[in-house]
């Protein structure tokens, strides 16, 4: 359950910090407590997505990855965060990507900050 929680935390602070980087990645709401609900959410469901659907598509995709030498994997998380987006505009939570570069940068950021706050926070069972 620690680990469930540290890993949220952690997508939430990298979606935190692409959302503060890029203009285009964009979480609006009345007041700072409902943005950090929303930041919340859009975490669990951007867990959600890379958990069920990016092995799929990974699976789907694995001659690319070795023609690319793992380069696809930009676009894979691109298009995991667009997913998130649509998801989140489905939901009707006020979180939104604009555009596929956009997404390919943001998915950039998330992966590296991502990794940096799980290396940084504890992760045990």
């Amino acid at each position: 359950m620690k680990n469930f929680v540290v890993k949220t935390t952690a997508n939430a602070g990298a979606l935190a910090v692409a959302i503060w980087l890029l203009d285009d990645i964009t979480l609006t709401g009345d007041d700072a407590g409902r943005k950090a609900l929303t930041l919340i959410v859009v975490a669990l469901l951007f867990g959600l997505v890379n958990f069920v659907v990016k092995p799929v598509v990974q699976l789907l995709t694995l001659p690319l990855f070795i023609l690319t030498l793992g380069l696809i994997t930009l676009v894979v998380n691109a298009l995991m965060l667009m997913l998130t987006s649509w998801l989140a505009g489905v939901l009707d939570l006020d979180f939104h990507v604009d555009g596929f570069w956009t997404a390919v940068l943001g998915g950039l950021i998330i992966s590296v900050v991502s990794w940096a706050l799980n290396v940084a926070l504890p992760d045990e069972d």
